[in-house]
C-alpha cells in the first residue's frame, strides 16, 4: 500500500506565486508548504472541535461548585474575577 497519494492542486496564480516566492525563501519545495499548510488547517479545525465538544459535556453548575469550595489562596493581584 502506498504512503503517499498525489491530488491535482488547482491555485489562483496569485496564491501559487505567494507559495512559491515562501517555500523558496524557506528551502522547502511548493508540495511540502502545501501539505504543512493543509495539516496546520487540519490540526486547527480537530482543535476546535475537540473544544466544542467538552464545551458541550461541561458542568458549568459544579464548576462553579468547586470555585466556591473553602480554602486555598485568594486570587493574586491581576487574577481577580472580574
Amino acid at each position: 500500500m502506498r504512503r503517499i497519494s498525489t491530488y491535482p492542486l488547482r491555485l489562483p496564480r496569485s496564491i501559487k506565486a505567494a507559495v512559491a516566492r515562501i517555500a523558496k525563501e524557506e528551502g522547502i519545495s511548493i508540495n511540502q508548504f502545501v501539505a504543512t499548510a493543509v495539516a496546520e488547517k487540519l490540526a486547527a479545525m480537530n482543535t476546535a472541535a475537540y473544544f466544542a465538544e467538552r464545551r458541550e459535556r461541561a458542568d458549568i453548575d459544579a464548576f462553579k461548585r468547586v470555585l466556591q469550595r473553602p480554602g486555598g489562596e485568594p486570587p493574586r493581584p491581576g487574577d481577580e474575577r472580574s
